[in-house]
């Protein structure tokens, strides 16, 4: 009786540990007109959705891109999201960067919560 509780507290928590662990970034900046695009890949154990994204100058633009880029509340994220600026979802940071600056990038996700990852500016 002992065993079977114990193999299924350790079986609970371990699954449990895979519902909460973080989404895994890699992540860079593009430097653009007036600003940065973020470039990379985030992966998520489970389907989340992206819900904001801050830098150093301030919140960055979540956008939809198909054929028109439209601002959104959130990015999908089911598995692995693609960030690039020929992706159909971008994040586009306003304000002054410059090649090879290493920035900290704050993305909040509606269920996994929040990510802090570190990107550098590559050349445009």
């Amino acid at each position: 009786m002992r065993k079977r509780t114990l193999g299924a507290l350790a079986s609970l928590l371990s699954s449990l540990a895979l519902a909460f662990q973080a989404p895994e970034t890699q992540l860079s900046l593009r430097s653009s007109y007036g600003g940065a695009v973020l470039e990379g890949r985030v992966s998520a154990a489970r389907s989340d959705a992206l819900t904001g994204v801050w830098a150093g100058p301030g919140r960055a633009r979540l956008m939809r891109c198909s054929p028109l880029c439209t601002v959104v509340t959130s990015v999908p994220v089911q598995g692995l999201l693609v960030l690039s600026g020929d992706s159909a979802y971008r994040v586009a940071l306003a304000g002054q960067f410059q090649a090879g600056q290493k920035v900290s990038v704050t993305l909040k996700f509606q269920n996994q919560g929040v990510v802090v990852a570190q990107a550098v500016v590559s050349r445009p």
